[in-house]
């Protein structure tokens, strides 16, 4: 497959924009990534590649979205890697910028704040990271719109329910010409959803991590009830749970698990801390 266009600078993605654009494309599709590409992350691009003229996955690990003691220095960078993986995908431009790129002379002044909806649950364990989320998206917005007249669409994975829906929330705030397009969850054949963190699992942690996906499938389908859940998921060796509930899916707000109602989990396994997620 052919590499794609590498941009590292604002200028560059936006004058490769242009040229696509006079070129007559009538779509684009933006998938926003911290890089460290897994399969899940590949069938997103994949499906953008299959709805629109112009595919662009940005890779970006976002100062802003990480706190004090969790693992920005240490978080997975292989850009090379995962150029070849999206080229096999078909993707046509990665952005790949510097931190001074997306934000000149360091912390922006001006930055989106998620609110209520993004204080909860993720929020409440690791305050300011969708501020940090929506911020660096909110930029990728106005860099890579292609103008009107052009559908314009951007692809998040379910897994991270709650960054989702304010995506969906900001885009609906801000009047952004974008649609926001969710793409399932993958999972491993054991039924682990896939991240980038997986990789700090060992044998062990990895195997103890599916009580995640088991104890949700279990609340589904209402053979747990949700403090059951939080029990086995915290009886599991080397598992600590951070929360289990059951929400609805189109505000957070928590009720009983019920037809439609969205079950989500968060745990550390080891060291590493993951989430899931399963509607009912």
């Amino acid at each position: 497959m052919t590499r794609p266009v590498v941009c590292t600078t604002v200028e560059q993605m936006r004058d490769t924009l242009d040229t696509h654009v006079s070129r007559g494309v009538s779509s684009v599709g933006l998938f926003p990534t911290m890089g460290a590409l897994h399969e899940g992350h590949l069938r997103i691009a994949r499906t953008a590649r299959d709805e629109n003229d112009l595919v662009v996955v940005s890779v970006f690990v976002n100062p802003l979205q990480f706190g004090p003691n969790e693992d920005f220095d240490s978080y997975p960078r292989q850009l090379e890697r995962d150029i070849a993986a999206l080229a096999d995908c078909g993707v046509d431009v990665v952005f790949a910028p510097s931190t001074e790129q997306m934000y000149p002379g360091g912390v922006p002044v001006i930055s989106v704040t998620s609110g209520r909806a993004g204080s909860l649950l993720e929020g409440a364990t690791r305050p300011g990271h969708f501020d940090g989320a929506l911020t660096v998206v909110n930029k990728l917005f106005m860099i890579i719109q292609p103008g009107p007249g052009i559908a314009f669409r951007a692809y998040f994975g379910e897994k991270d329910a709650q960054q989702l829906l304010l995506m969906q929330r900001m885009v609906r705030d801000f009047n952004h010409r974008v649609h926001i397009r969710p793409v399932p969850i993958v999972r491993s054949d054991e039924g682990l959803a896939l991240s980038s963190r997986n990789q700090y699992l060992s044998a062990d942690d990895a195997a103890h991590a599916l009580v995640l996906n088991r104890t949700l499938r279990a609340v589904a389908a209402g053979e747990l009830t949700l403090e059951q859940g939080r029990s086995a998921i915290d009886g599991e060796p080397g598992v600590r749970l951070d929360y289990l509930v059951t929400v609805d899916p189109d505000t957070l707000a928590e009720t009983s698990p019920r037809a439609g109602a969205l079950a989500l989990a968060a745990a550390w396994v080891g060291p590493t801390r993951l989430i899931d997620n399963m509607k009912i």
